[in-house]
């Protein structure tokens, strides 16, 4: 027998003891044992085969008749006693409901659905919904006990006037799986161990002929499954968490898994603030109220985030993969100098929605269905025949955050605020094909959405902002427009910079020898490197061009270095020489350095440049060149996370009703769950393998021929005009000036290479100041 890993068994801080009974479990159901209490099977005899693919049903089952609710199925299902501490007879703890869901999300009220909550007569402060497609147990339990403690601690809360010991009363956390059969195994053990969802013959595929369109679980939870999958009970201070349970039959994407929550389930408990996280992002013990407080001080704020900060791992042992490493610096300063600087203006680009909160009411559409949410859900029902490219790439979470800005006549509600110190923790990806699958979705929809925003400016002015606030946003989007000018131009200005730079260490009072040549050499490998990327990007996969990819990286890391050193040789030449322009160099390289330093002291988190400012300075060159080639070569994927099931399933069966409005359902005998929760805790205490997953069967009618080339034939455009837009800088740069002097002594090409310089100064200037206008302000409001 195989042994089993004792440290990681559930209920347990430290190793398992096998003799021990299991955590509340019945006398006579005995203990679950490392010794097999059958007799040995000869050595010669055993077979070892795979995984079984599914539970193996151990009981006998009975036929229970169910009166239809509204016309709807819903059944209410016991728990085994273990679950029901410290709450025993409270029927939201010692019952999980189960509600057979047939409607579209929009249609959910209509339809007669209802939740617990409103029988209750509930109020809902905070809905808090959590978004998950296949991640494993783990990343779901960091999510979950994070937000548990933030119940935890809202009801620590003794002197505030709307949380307290009852607090949890007013928190609902509603959990939406994409997809039934997308959806990891171990993490429906960790729900059926938390008495949230049952499996068994209650689930079904149709209602009176109608399919399916989401499994509804509703359950009051009493204790917890911390990160490393143990128990945790109320002696630790876990209090109640009620919990719905979406577990929607098709895989549908994301956004479906948001109108879930926000068009079907909000409505119900109108909620005032609601909260989005995805499996993986831990909110700090603390982080959700400041998010909430954040409202409740400002009667202004339609949505707030907190800080994305960078899972380390145990001893930030993460970091020593430079991929994190960078991702780390990047994350940091973003929070310390953009998010801050964009919150004073009182409009951030976007509000991540791994970890961010909206005022309900501010979402909502008006009497015509034009509104934030209305704007938001288009990119559910619009696909490739159905519109243009610019506005599949786009509506996503960033327009979301301008339309709440820009909505029509609600100056009461219309500031985006950032809360310091509302840490939400992720995880990043830290193999280069993720990485770059991940930000080309991201690099598209913000460049996309950025143009959307700047186009519709007018917006803004016939929005009932006061004067002042008209012109903080007008002069915030002419500071986006000149981001997004120098972001187009960033490849170009790379090459500019890299040709330069190493031209001043072919100064003959340097007497490096040969230098020139190999200058020349660099600066043919370089381009090639380029149309590389060009090349890889076109009709590859990051998955399937993974060695390709890490060879261009190692490439541009090891120029960049070579930057750097030249750039150390060009400020200790113009520190010798002097001269309005090599001053005017030095000055900008110490300026955009510093303030990364300065800034993040101030903020009293300067751990990163410790950590992560070199493998950042290294992996830049990567940032500009892979991925912008990689998103503008792929704009014709409008994919964002997963293609759509299609295929109605079958496998769960079905229930009609007779002439008393009712239905035969085949249900656990005893309507206990006993087995199913022992099932449950030895699958994740063996850590039984999972069965594979089956491709899915691409369909010909998800595509039309006439989108793809469409879609292309856009993607050509933007690209051409992109890479030509470039290339013409490069030789306007280049071929300009006085032929008989060297690179580094041409004055148009050291005017324009100051000019950048100098406007990266300025903007991070800019950053700087307002960062510092955001701490001063949190230090006097408190």
């Amino acid at each position: 027998m195989l042994d089993p890993q004792p440290e990681y068994f559930l209920g347990y801080d430290q190793p398992y003891d096998y003799g021990a009974p299991v955590p509340g479990a019945d006398a006579d159901r005995g203990t679950l044992s490392s010794e097999s209490t059958e007799p040995e099977t000869p050595l010669e005899t055993r077979h070892f085969g795979p995984a079984p693919q599914g539970r193996i049903v151990r009981r006998r089952k009975t036929k229970k008749r169910v009166k239809l609710t509204n016309g709807n199925y819903v059944v209410d299902l016991a728990v085994p006693q273990k679950l029901m501490l410290p709450r025993k007879g409270v029927k939201e703890t010692t019952h999980t409901r189960y509600t057979a869901v047939t409607c579209d999300p929009d249609d959910f009220e209509r339809s007669g659905f209802f939740l617990r909550q409103n029988e209750a007569s509930r109020q809902t402060e905070m809905f808090i919904v959590i978004t998950m497609y296949n991640e494993d147990e783990v990343l779901f339990c960091r999510t979950l006990y994070g937000v548990m403690k933030n119940i935890q601690h809202l009801c620590s809360r003794k002197n505030s006037q709307t949380w307290g010991p009852k607090a949890w009363e007013k928190v609902v956390v509603c959990i939406v799986a994409d997809g039934r059969k997308k959806v990891h195994p171990r993490v429906l053990d960790c729900l059926t161990l938390l008495g949230v969802y049952q499996p068994g013959k209650h689930m079904v595929n149709t209602v009176n002929g109608l399919p399916v369109t989401a499994h509804l679980y509703e359950y009051t939870t009493s204790f917890a499954l911390d990160p490393n999958v143990h128990f945790k009970y109320p002696d630790k201070g876990i209090v109640p968490t009620q919990i719905i349970f979406c577990l929607k039959e098709k895989n549908q994407r994301k956004i479906n898994s948001h109108r879930w929550f926000f068009n079907a389930f909000a409505p119900l408990l109108q909620p005032n603030v609601c909260v989005l996280l995805d499996v993986g992002t831990r909110p700090g013990n603390t982080s959700i109220y400041k998010l909430w407080k954040a409202f409740d001080v400002n009667s202004s704020v339609a949505g707030a985030c907190g800080e994305i900060a960078v899972y380390k791992g145990k001893r930030w042992s993460l970091l020593l993969n430079p991929l994190v490493a960078a991702q780390n610096f990047e994350y940091k300063i973003s929070g310390i100098l953009d998010k801050p600087t964009e919150s004073m203006f009182g409009y951030i680009s976007v509000l991540p929605g791994a970890f961010s909160a909206y005022r309900y009411i501010a979402l909502q559409n008006d009497d015509k269905g034009v509104g934030p949410l209305a704007s938001y859900f288009k990119g559910e029902v619009l696909h490739g025949r159905d519109t243009d490219i610019f506005t599949s790439n786009m509506l996503l979470q960033r327009i979301l955050c301008f339309e709440l800005v820009a909505k029509a006549n609600s100056s009461w509600c219309v500031i985006l605020k950032y809360v310091n110190g509302a840490i939400g923790e992720t995880d990043v990806p830290d193999a280069v094909p993720e990485f770059i699958s991940q930000r080309r979705r991201w690099l598209n929809g913000s460049f996309f959405a950025g143009t959307y925003a700047i186009a519709h400016v007018g917006q803004i002015l016939r929005s009932g902002h006061s004067f002042h606030r008209r012109v903080a946003l007008m002069i915030e989007t002419v500071y986006n427009v000149i981001n997004l000018v120098f972001s187009w131009f960033s490849i170009g200005n790379f090459y500019l910079f890299f040709v330069v730079l190493t031209a001043s260490l072919e100064d003959p009072s340097l007497g490096v020898e040969g230098i020139k040549y190999f200058n020349k050499l660099a600066q043919f490998i370089l381009a090639s490197t380029i149309v590389a990327c060009f090349v890889c990007s076109m009709g590859n996969k990051p998955q399937g061009a993974k060695f390709k990819y890490m060879v261009v990286i190692v490439l541009l890391s090891l120029f960049m270095l070579y930057m750097m050193v030249a750039s150390v040789f060009c400020a200790l030449q113009a520190a010798q020489q002097g001269g309005t322009q090599n001053s005017a160099m030095l000055f900008s390289v110490l300026i955009t350095a510093g303030l990364y330093a300065l800034s993040s002291i101030l903020a009293l988190d300067p751990w990163h440049m410790l950590t992560s400012f070199i493998p950042y300075m290294l992996l830049s060159p990567m940032y500009i060149n892979v991925l912008n080639v990689y998103a503008f070569s792929n704009l014709d994927d409008i994919s964002w996370g997963t293609k759509q099931d299609s295929i109605v399933e079958s496998d769960l069966g079905a229930v009609v009703q007779n002439n008393q409005l009712e239905v035969d359902v085949e249900v656990e005998e005893g309507s206990r769950f006993e087995t199913f929760y022992e099932d449950a805790l030895a699958n994740l205490k063996y850590r039984k393998p999972t069965a594979p997953k089956t491709p899915p069967t691409p369909s010909v009618a998800e595509q039309e021929q006439m989108a793809k080339d469409y879609y292309a034939n856009i993607r050509t455009n933007v690209l051409l005009s992109w890479t030509l837009s470039n290339a013409l800088l490069v030789v306007l740069i280049l071929g300009t000036g006085d032929p008989s002097k060297t690179l580094s002594e041409n004055g148009t090409t050291k005017t324009y290479l100051v000019f950048i310089l100098a406007f990266t100064a300025i903007t991070n200037i800019i950053r700087f100041f307002g960062s510092t206008l955001y701490l001063l302000a949190r230090l006097i409001t408190g």
